[in-house]
């Protein structure tokens, strides 16, 4: 039985204004930040707010901060209504969403820059000089800071910007974002926010697949060919719980599982769960990260392997 349809909220004042009200009636708010299209894995994380918040509030804004002007922004999916629609089946319901048309305040000229560029079908990227950029530096440097520099100011600003809009208590990431969690978790000590973020597990196709808004753009063969990238990770953790720790030996049965896929290896590194430095042999608690190429579309996955003698540990696809 579907929830009733949650209250949409475009503006930044009405955002705020929900959230006092909230919190004045001694609510607390989960914050589950996307960027729309959703599916399974965001569900997911809407459910792990319901065990830490009195209400719900998502945030639906595909933020043009952290896409350069060769990325994909353009073509990224977008199906409002269908998520409004998934939102009234999750159990609880979500009681607000955040759907902002803009989340940068522009000038008169830049707007209308933006609107005639949209117009004539070019990719819009908030890349001005004149913006203030959250960063964090260290932590944005490796993994996929090495071939998308600016992705994660982008992604550290907005998420700056929801903060400090939407006043909630606690905040919901996914894990299939590693590197984008440990950013946001650091970012939020560092700078006093007073909101708790939680990281919650990685949600997989039946067949293991990484759930992402940008599977849609896989052709089948490409899907199937994809597989490749989680089957390899869960063989590289069963060796390091079988005794294989060196690290570089681990990295080249990933990469070239993927490559020998049809897939082209953008990372594949292994590197500490807390400051995400790469390390030569697992001796603590670690992540192993990977972004590869199938066709055009761009996939990241991750396993985290905690116990460097974990016993082998394949059976449950669903989540990591």
């Amino acid at each position: 039985m579907a929830n009733r349809e949650p209250e949409i909220i475009a503006e930044k004042e009405e955002m705020r204004k929900w959230s006092r009200t909230m919190r004045a009636k001694g609510k607390t708010i989960g914050l589950v930040p996307t960027m729309g299209y959703l599916h399974q894995g965001h569900i997911s994380l809407i459910k792990e707010a319901h065990n830490h918040a009195d209400v719900i509030a998502v945030s639906i804004y595909v933020n043009p901060g952290q896409f350069s002007p060769t990325e994909d922004l353009s073509t990224y999916p977008s199906d409002f209504s269908g998520d409004i629609h998934k939102l009234m089946s999750v159990p609880g319901g979500v009681d607000g969403v955040f759907h902002p048309h803009n989340l940068y305040d522009y000038g008169e000229i830049e707007v209308g820059d933006e609107r005639e560029r949209r117009e004539k079908g070019q990719v819009v990227s908030c890349l001005e000089e004149r913006k203030s950029w959250v960063r964090v530096e260290h932590l944005e440097e490796g993994l996929c800071g090495k071939s998308r520099p600016i992705f994660f100011r982008g992604v550290a600003t907005v998420v700056a910007k929801l903060f400090n809009i939407v006043e909630h208590n606690v905040a919901v990431f996914g894990k299939k974002d590693y590197q984008q969690w440990r950013i946001i978790r650091l970012m939020v000590q560092d700078l006093d926010f007073g909101i708790k973020v939680i990281g919650a597990d990685l949600v997989r196709e039946d067949d293991g697949l990484a759930m992402s808004s940008r599977n849609v753009h896989l052709s089948p063969e490409d899907r199937n060919k994809a597989l490749a990238i989680y089957r390899s990770l869960s063989q590289a953790k069963s060796a390091a719980g079988n005794g294989q720790l060196n690290c570089r030996a681990l990295i080249d049965m990933v990469a070239q599982a993927i490559n020998e896929a049809g897939g082209k290896t953008d990372y594949a590194e292994i590197v500490d769960q807390e400051n995400l430095e790469a390390v030569e042999e697992i001796k603590s608690p670690v992540v192993f990260c990977v972004a590869a190429w199938f066709g055009k579309v761009r996939l990241i996955d991750n396993v985290e392997i905690n116990d460097p003698d974990a016993s082998r540990d394949s059976s449950q696809p669903a989540s990591d």
